[in-house]
């Protein structure tokens, strides 16, 4: 009997944290409801030819200034392999089991890079960080390069799309 008590008490402990973890999400989603949607991907964007497709993972997005608080809303939150695509109009993240992400190149603030962010830590510099205006929050978007390689091209490409700063 002792064996099978032991077996039942790690069950429910486990069960318990997960629980845990799950209210956890659900009430940081819920926080965050007043963040508005990103932007849909446009329409006919699979017969567009894109500037560049790079081929990496979708590390999160975070509010600018705190790269340990995830933004959980939307599908922000959720790390998935996916390619990012840079467009006349804007950057696609194509991810894998969550929801593309649309940045319109109107909303980019800057192009940068760091060596971590809620989700992946890296060698330095080793992130790309896209920094945009989703409505009135400025936000950073991750995203890790499966090729060392593809990583200034991307901020190249990218940097080509920001906008002039107003002055």
């Amino acid at each position: 009997m002792d064996q099978l008590t032991t077996v039942l008490v790690t069950v429910l402990v486990l069960a318990v944290l997960f629980a845990l973890l799950r209210r956890g999400w659900t009430t940081r989603v819920r926080r965050q409801s007043g963040i508005p949607a990103p932007a849909a991907p446009p329409a006919g964007l699979e017969e567009r030819e894109p500037r560049l497709v790079v081929p990496g993972m979708y590390v999160s997005t975070t509010e600018t200034g705190a790269p340990l608080e995830r933004i959980a809303a939307h599908g922000l939150g959720v790390r998935a392999r996916a390619r990012a695509l840079v467009l006349e109009d804007g950057v696609l993240l194509d991810r894998q089991g969550a929801p593309a992400l649309f940045v319109p190149a109107a909303d980019l603030v800057a192009v940068g890079t760091s060596s971590g962010m809620v989700g992946k830590f890296v060698e330095r510099d080793g992130l790309a960080v896209l920094t945009w205006r989703l409505g009135p929050t400025v936000v950073d978007t991750g995203f890790r390069t499966q090729r060392a390689e593809d990583k200034q091209r991307l901020l190249a490409a990218v940097e080509a799309i920001v906008p002039a700063p107003h002055s």
